[in-house]
This record gives structure tokens, sequence and C-alpha cells, in this order.
């Protein structure tokens, strides 16, 4: 079940709003449990078993824990007891079939009949709930917060269906209060309800029609491709991707708000960035901040001079990458992105940080994009072809130019290309937004309150129009 579907906003969503609001306080964490643990069987019920199973271990783990004094022996090998059991849970699922598949290609090089092996099912968002589990412990053994009140607090913290399959990553002592006790008003469900829309159109009528671009460019041949088509694929990927996510991140948030939650933004205008430090500043927030406080900084962070932070940063983005997916494209973009992480720290990232903005920013755009060409393709062969027709039109192939436009672009899709490219690149959202907000101001507030409801009544309209008319499209991060 997607948050962009008929089931869900017209019967699951009504349905579990109105039997919380209905329950008496004591019943709400569990009425919303049942609710969480329904939505994630809805999409994989083989693996509801081993997800209740595994979640609750951590909570005797973390109750263990609590038993031991600081600094003991005992309580660091409880705490390791969890972080090994979810990274290793995380490695087998997600990650068996691309090292036996390694392993399979080594022994048909050495003339060695591979033994059989049948592919692991991957659970849906497990990487998430697997983050969310080991900050959990963390926090627990760090003091930063004590063990969940009950068992259905704790479970409720890691299964909330707004963030359950795709995130935003939630640290438990950001909600462990809201958990404990929280209110719901009607500006509550007012801004939770804005915020859904929001995300909801970003996602149907933008993030949609540009994937379906970037599929097309992606689908073509190497032989056919031609250097424009490959830059408009490459864009339109960066378009779709960025609302995509950050369109399911306001649903989330929106979901959340409306059951008494405050979650974190989860973006903040990325494709403003003028450097790849900034860029991670406002790309995946949760993430981010994530892998610095629970990997980064334990590493040693950068406090062992400069060579062991070049290091750090550059296993946590060969693990970033390696986190978002087993392929050898997404460790390379990982090691990638942890190149110009630490360009950044150099003399010359220094040299490059005085250039003017406007280039600064356009330098970074476009190296972000051939990141996600990397991120987008299924072979690192493929990407580097890509990316060689990107840079170099001569070295297109002999049958370059025998595509139509028709097959790759419609002009429905030229236009949502050029409103991506205007609130991506060429606009600050955020000036825009604040412009618009002081021109709303300046009416009387039952005008502007008038004016807000239609627009956002309009976009859900048509959003359910393009949700009726087009084909399933499942959120891309759901694969991680």
């Amino acid at each position: 079940m997607v948050f962009s579907s008929f089931t869900f906003v017209f019967v699951f969503l009504p349905f579990v709003l109105g039997l919380y609001f209905v329950a008496p306080r004591p019943l709400k964490n569990t009425v919303l449990v049942v609710a969480s643990v329904f939505f994630y069987a809805w999409g994989a019920p083989e693996f509801v078993a081993l997800f209740l199973v595994s979640t609750s271990v951590d909570y005797g783990l973390a109750l263990l824990l609590s038993r031991y004094p600081d600094g003991s022996a005992r309580r660091r090998a409880v705490l390791w007891s969890s972080i090994v059991l979810n990274t290793g849970l995380l490695l087998y699922f997600k990650y068996a079939n691309f090292f036996v598949a390694q392993f399979r290609e080594v022994l048909q090089w050495l003339s060695v009949q591979p033994p059989g092996w049948e592919n692991i099912a991957l659970p849906i968002g497990i990487s998430f709930f697997t983050f969310h589990k080991i900050s959990y412990i963390v926090d627990v053994y760090r003091g930063t917060s004590k063990p969940a009140r009950s068992f259905i607090d704790y479970i409720l913290y890691i299964s909330l269906f707004p963030q359950l399959i795709a995130g935003p990553i939630i640290r438990y002592h950001e909600i462990d209060a809201q958990l404990v006790g929280r209110t719901v008003c009607g500006s509550d469900l007012y801004e939770g309800m804005r915020r859904f829309i929001l995300g909801l159109s970003r996602k149907v009528l933008l993030a949609n029609p540009m994937g379906a671009v970037a599929d097309n460019v992606f689908q073509v041949s190497p032989e056919a491709l031609t250097t424009p088509y490959a830059w408009i694929g490459a864009l339109a990927y960066a378009f779709q991707i960025y609302f995509d996510f950050s369109g399911y991140s306001d649903m989330a948030i929106g979901l959340a708000r409306m059951f008494g939650f405050r979650f974190p933004e989860n973006f903040d205008r990325p494709y403003v960035a003028s450097s790849f430090t900034e860029f991670w500043r406002r790309w995946h927030m949760s993430l981010s901040r994530w892998m610095r406080d629970y990997l980064y900084v334990p590493l040693g962070g950068n406090r062992g001079g400069t060579l062991l932070t070049y290091r750090n940063l550059w296993i946590v983005f060969l693990l970033s990458g390696l986190w978002h997916g087993a392929n050898w494209t997404f460790i390379v973009w990982g090691l990638y992105h942890g190149l110009f992480l630490v360009f950044d720290r150099t003399s010359l990232g220094a040299s490059f940080a005085r250039l003017p903005y406007v280039i600064k920013r356009a330098i970074t755009f476009v190296l972000v994009c051939f990141g996600w060409v990397l991120f987008r393709s299924d072979t690192l062969t493929g990407a580097g072809r890509f990316i060689q027709i990107m840079l170099c039109p001569w070295t297109a192939g002999e049958q370059a130019g025998t595509i139509s436009r028709s097959s790759i672009i419609s002009d429905y899709g030229i236009l949502v290309f050029m409103v991506c490219a205007v609130f991506c690149v060429f606009l600050e959202t955020q000036r825009v937004l604040s412009s618009t907000r002081k021109v709303v101001e300046r009416c009387p507030s039952t005008v502007s309150d008038l004016v807000g409801a239609l627009l956002l009544l309009s976009l859900f309209v048509l959003s359910m129009v393009m949700i009726g008319s087009g084909s399933y499209s499942p959120f891309i991060y759901f694969q991680f």
C-alpha cells in the first residue's frame, strides 16, 4: 500500500484517523501499532513475523542494557549484541544475493561450476527500520534516552506507518516524549493534510512524469542515444528522485502531524547547494545526521587529523552507498560523493569556495547529476557509457538520431520538465513561497484561508485524477 493510492487515501487513512480519535487516550498508541503492522503486512505479509520478533528482541536487550552500570563489559556486550543482530539481518537479506553473485562469477572465471542459489527476497523498509532500532539501542546506551515506557511505545516508534517503509529516519530521543503524551488539535489536522497534499502533488504531478522520461531515456541502447537526450534523461532523473523522495517525506511528516507527532524536516532545497558538503546538509538530512552521529563521530570524526578525517568520510559514504543498494553502481556512487566531500576540505576546495556563487552552484548541480546517472544505471559499464555520451557528442553510436522525440518525452512531459527546472535550478523555492505568503497575508484572513484551501483542493483533485489515469508507480526509496 503506497500513500499515493486510492486505497490508502480513501480507505486506510480515514478509517485509522476515525478509530484513533474515538479511542480512549490509553489505547491510542495501540490503535496506531495495529494499523502500522497491518500497513506493513499489506505489502510484505511474509516478513511480519521477522519484523515483530526482531523488534521484540531489541526491546528486551534495551531493558537488559539499562540494568548494567555505565562502562561495564556486560553493558557493552548487550549493545553489540543488538548491533550485530540488526546489521546481520540487514546484511543477509539485502546483500547475500549480491555477494553470492560475485562469488559465483569468480568460480565461473576459474572454470568451477558454482553451487545452486535461490535468491532471497528483500523485506520492504529493512534499511530504515534497522537504522531506527540501532539508534534506539545506542541512545539508551549513551544515556541520551531512557528505555521506552512500554513495549507498545517502543514498537510504535519502530513501526509507525508514516516513516516505516522509507523514512525519514527518526531518532528515538526526537519523539520519545511524543510517544508518551501528545495532543492533536484542528490546526494539526489542517497542517498535516496540507503537507500531505503538497507531498502527494510532488510525487504524482512532478516525480511520476519525470520518471517516465528518465525510464524512456535509460532504456535507449547506447548506439541510439544522443547527447541531448542523455542530458534530458539525467536531468529528468535528478528531478524525479528529488520530487519523489521529498514528496514522500512531506507526506510522512504530514501524516505524522495528523496523529500529533512532529517529525524533523528531511529536505531543504538541495539543488541550490554550492558544494557537496552543503548538498548533504540539505539532501536526506535525517540520513546525513544518522551517519554523522552513529558512524562518522564514533569512527573519530575530524579529531584524528587530516588523513584520518578523509578516511572516515570515505568509510561513511562507502557504507552510505552500500546502504542504498547491493550493486557496484551504489558503491561507486558513495565513493564518488566521498571524493567530493574530501575535495571540499582540501586547498583546492577552499579555492573552489571563492568562486562566484552561481558558478559553484552550477558545477555542483552538474556533478550531482553525474552521480545520479551512477545511481540510476544497472551497471558501471552502462553508467560510464551514458556519461561519456553526455560529455562527448562525437562518441555517439551509429544509430544516434534514429529515436523520435515523442518516444522520449511528450508535450506534457516538456511542460513538467520546465516546471521542475524552474523550481529546482533557476528559482529558490523558499523565496517564492515567502513572497507568496506575504501577498496572501495582506488579504483578509478569511480570503487567504479560502484561497489556500481552494489551491490545496485543486492540487488534491488533480493528483487523484492523475492517479486514476496512470499506472502504479512506487516510491523510489521503497527498494532500499
